[in-house]
């Protein structure tokens, strides 16, 4: 599938590849609210910018945003800095690149979950994430033995449901009599009330407890650590799996760092394109963790359906659901 932002093989830096010349360029993001150490999607996205620093001699830097105000006065920092290439890292920033883009032609911009304004400078990217989702949610579904699991969101947007009706639908494929707890912390960095729906969602009958909550979803880890064996977290867009070891079941893996690392290599060899591009299971934009603290835990023939479900979605014979009107339609393989 042409997704927009091929990759393309490196022979030196400073050199040609595939016949283009590749320039060092420099390279910056703006985090959202939680910043680099949230282990979850600023992080994913900040290892894209050190993967360019080291593969491509990118200079590269990141400006943390401490709240929404932030937004503006940050990628405005960064055009006036000249970069080459700036990444909005949330869709909060919607409304701040559609003001700051345009004053800025020469700088390129990319927004990761959002919508980027129609100007030749800027790039959407996206991910089906619930497609990700639903393999979480089969494989929590098979794993259960209470017949109970749970999900925790961040901020109650659209965005976040994509990742709870894939996971529901999943749980679903797995076990049709299964119950599923939903909550929302409504923001992204409040750890101690991750934590908090975690163990309320345990203490009501879960012993399995998803989060598409950012650096709340720490709290969701520390909350299955608490309860132990039996129990388990699943964590999300970064390989989250050793923050409790064994605690994690796996981590819906969305590779925002792969993403990053490739526009950086568009644009250092001049093959930018505006536009949206889409990453998926098909092509790897969303994959479950290697799982290497907890495979052990996961009978053959679970592994085995959840390779049979990854197949099925990448031949499109499974569309999971993305928000309400999809899920109310949606029924099991």
């Amino acid at each position: 599938m042409d997704n927009g932002i091929g990759v393309i093989e490196l022979v030196s830096l400073g050199g040609f590849s595939g016949g283009l010349f590749l320039k060092p360029i420099k390279a910056a993001m703006v985090t959202d609210i939680g910043g680099i150490g949230d282990e979850s999607f600023n992080a994913s996205a900040w290892r894209g910018l050190q993967r360019a620093q080291k593969e491509l001699g990118s200079n590269v830097r990141y400006l943390e945003s401490r709240n929404a105000a932030d937004y503006t006065r940050n990628l405005t920092a960064l055009g006036r800095e000249g970069y080459d290439v700036v990444f909005a890292v949330g869709f909060l920033m919607e409304d701040a690149l559609k003001r700051v883009a345009p004053r800025f032609p020469k700088v390129k911009f990319a927004i990761i979950d959002g919508q980027a304004p129609n100007l030749p400078n800027c790039l959407s990217i996206n991910f089906n994430e619930q497609e990700g989702s639903f393999l979480v949610g089969a494989l929590a579904g098979a794993m259960s033995k209470k017949g109970a699991v749970g999900f925790v969101g961040g901020m109650n947007v659209p965005l976040i449901k994509k990742f709870e009706y894939g996971y529901r639908a999943g749980v679903l494929q797995a076990n049709s009599k299964a119950r599923v707890l939903v909550g929302y912390t409504g923001n992204w960095d409040d750890v101690a009330k991750g934590r908090e729906l975690a163990l309320t969602q345990f203490n009501q009958g879960a012993d399995i407890v998803y989060h598409a909550a950012g650096r709340c979803g720490l709290g969701v880890i520390q909350a299955a650590a608490q309860k132990g064996k039996g129990f388990y977290a699943v964590g999300v867009d970064s390989d989250q799996d050793h923050i409790a070891k064994g605690r994690v079941l796996t981590s819906m893996m969305k590779r925002v760092d792969n993403a990053v690392f490739d526009v950086c290599k568009r644009v250092s060899n001049g093959q930018f394109k505006n536009g949206a591009v889409v990453f998926g299971v098909k092509d790897g934009g969303v994959s479950l963790s290697p799982m290497r603290f907890t495979k052990s835990d996961v009978p053959a023939p679970v592994m085995k359906r959840i390779e049979q479900l990854t197949t099925m979605i990448k031949q499109g014979k499974i569309k999971p659901p993305y928000n309400d009107a999809t899920f109310k339609q949606w029924r099991p393989v």
